[in-house]
């Protein structure tokens, strides 16, 4: 039985035959092959310094020709071809393949772009991320929202392990590089193609999918450097610099980041991002386009989105939050800081850094001055809202792969973090009609305006989403049973709702396998903890009867019904008016 995985120097005649297909080295016998090396696969190769090369097999097409190859070590059945330069430092894995590529080399000790810092949202490095194989984009919100617990506890724990880190230099078995120009300190991983890259940069592209079924991708003439590719696909053109590209994301058609990170099938194209927190379904796909120095969620970024983090005073130290599902119109600025309730249509120019975070589901219109005019709860009526829930699972490009989900994710739009802010917002909405108006007529509370009649508006559509929610999850009514536990706060943690309790157990847990199993055991119970939640957070004046709550539950949908209805008579109306 022939062992492949025993190396041996080359015996002369072995030489010989690499000499006679055109294959030079300064040190033959630094170079070692298997039993199972069919070195008519090797042709005009270039070795320097230490050399491995596994099992071949040219009936499986395998071949290395036309290259340079430097320190590395080649694994079983490696197809390589008409590589220009260098091959350096690496092993490379069963039936890879490496046809038309140039310089690929690797340093002594790198780690690949794994620890690398990213300076994220407020873009001065006072908010340092360390990005490494199998970051979850809740670990990722904690480093970069809580960083004085991420310096004293995290990163501590992180430096130890990563001291320890030794990156494996290897190209993957069954990796396919065609075509690319430069690979330094980047490791690839098994399954993974790069096809075309201009530049790759100590990084690390990482493939957790069953075999056949890889998602990790680098296409033509990206240019990365300082990274980690985990699950994901950076393709056209791309232009990365210490960034994150996690599971499901694609950075792709001349997109530029830098110091951003990308989680959970993100999907961003043409523009730019800097110091972005994109969390699980961030899309931006037009040109001029700029997310800057602000944390998102379910986010869609219309046309020339922009928003400003730089007062040319103390730098770029300001930041802001998009809470999660929020939508920018075409050409929609905001001057951070600034923190945008959930599900919110953000329209024009604002500048007077607005909270609108007690009143999700809201439009916002920037004024001719700049100013925040306040529409609460008008996207609760919007049939795409709940469109867009439908759509988020369906579009997981994670499923079905074997792979682990690093990202932990509920889809529901309706969540206890909604519906708490909602129901807060009923209570601010009753102080502020008990405000006279300016002379403007407008209603002013936190750097926004609000006319009366839009408060007394969302007071309905708030109620009628709330009773939405309780149809949903409890459609048979409350219960008489006193509840388990005292009623605990909410967060939103990149795109998992858990309790403010569980987020503590995080915080002091002392391992990150621990924290990360904390945020596994969220996502587990979090239907039973949310039903526990409703029970003990509805006071009497919502605990109504099942056929009342269905009632209100049906003026919901009605709404939802009406604006869909209007939306499909507009469509027609149009395709008519464009008919030939």
């Amino acid at each position: 039985m022939i062992d492949k995985e025993k190396k041996r120097p080359l015996e002369w005649w072995e030489q010989r035959q690499l000499e006679e297909q055109g294959c030079t080295s300064g040190s033959w016998e630094s170079i070692y092959v298997s039993d199972a090396t069919d070195l008519s696969c090797v042709r005009h190769v270039r070795f320097d310094g230490h050399v491995e090369l596994g099992a071949m097999d040219p009936a499986a097409g395998d071949r290395v020709e036309n290259a340079r190859i430097e320190d590395c070590v080649l694994g079983d059945h490696v197809e390589v071809g008409n590589i220009g330069d260098v091959l350096k430092n690496c092993h490379i894995g069963d039936h890879a393949r490496i046809i038309d590529c140039g310089r690929i080399e690797f340093e002594p000790e790198t780690r690949c772009g794994v620890g690398t810092v990213v300076e994220v949202l407020d873009e001065t490095g006072t908010r340092p991320v360390t990005i490494f194989p199998g970051l979850s984009a809740q670990l990722a919100l904690l480093m970069a929202r809580m960083p004085k617990w991420a310096a004293n506890h995290l990163t501590p724990r992180l430096s130890d392990w990563l001291v320890r880190f030794s990156a494996p230099n290897s190209i993957g078995h069954h990796a396919t590089l065609r075509g690319c120009k430069v690979l330094i300190n980047v490791q690839v991983g098994n399954e993974v193609t790069i096809h075309g890259a201009m530049s790759l940069i100590n990084g690390t592209i990482v493939n957790n999918a069953a075999p056949g079924k890889c998602l990790a991708y680098v296409g033509e003439g990206v240019d990365a450097a300082n990274f980690i590719i985990e699950d994901g696909v950076a393709d056209s053109g791309a232009i990365i610099r210490n960034s994150f590209i996690g599971q499901g994301a694609i950075v792709a058609k001349g997109f530029s980041a830098h110091d951003s990170l990308f989680f959970a099938n993100c999907h961003l194209e043409n523009g730019e991002a800097c110091a972005l927190f994109a969390g699980p379904y961030t899309v931006s796909m037009h040109k001029s386009s700029l997310l800057i120095g602000c944390q998102t969620s379910f986010m869609n970024a219309g046309s020339g989105t922009n928003q400003s983090n730089h007062m040319y005073k103390l730098g770029p130290v300001h930041w802001g939050i998009l809470e999660r599902g929020v939508k920018t119109s075409s050409f929609s600025y905001l001057m951070l800081g600034a923190k945008i309730g959930a599900f919110s249509l953000l329209m024009g120019q604002h500048k007077t850094h607005p909270d609108s975070s007690q009143f999700p589901f809201s439009y916002l219109f920037g004024d001719e001055k700049g100013a925040t005019v306040v529409v609460p709860g008008m996207m609760l009526r919007s049939c795409g809202l709940m469109r867009d829930e439908k759509k988020w699972p369906s579009r997981d490009r994670r499923l079905r792969r074997k792979m682990p989900l690093r990202d932990r994710l509920v889809f529901d739009v309706l969540n206890p973090m909604t519906v708490e802010k909602m129901l807060t917002a009923i209570a601010v909405i009753n102080d502020l009609l008990l405000r006279p108006a300016d002379d403007d007529r407008m209603i002013r509370y936190r750097g926004m305006k609000f006319s009366r009649a839009s408060l007394e508006r969302a007071l309905v559509l708030y109620k009628f989403g709330i009773f939405k929610y309780l149809s949903l999850h409890i459609p048979e009514g409350f219960s008489s049973k006193s509840p388990k536990e005292e009623l605990d706060e909410w967060v939103d943690i990149a795109g998992l709702p858990m309790q403010r309790r569980d987020l503590q157990r995080v915080l002091v847990s002392e391992t990150i396998e621990e924290m990360e199993q904390i945020f596994s055991g969220c996502l587990d119970s979090y239907r039973d903890m949310e039903r526990e939640w409703i029970e003990a957070r509805f006071p009497e004046q919502w605990r109504k009867s099942p056929e009342v709550i269905a009632e209100y539950a049906a003026d919901f949908d009605r709404l939802v019904d009406e604006d869909r209805a209007r939306y499909l008579a507009d469509l027609d109306a149009q395709n008519r008016m464009l008919a030939l």
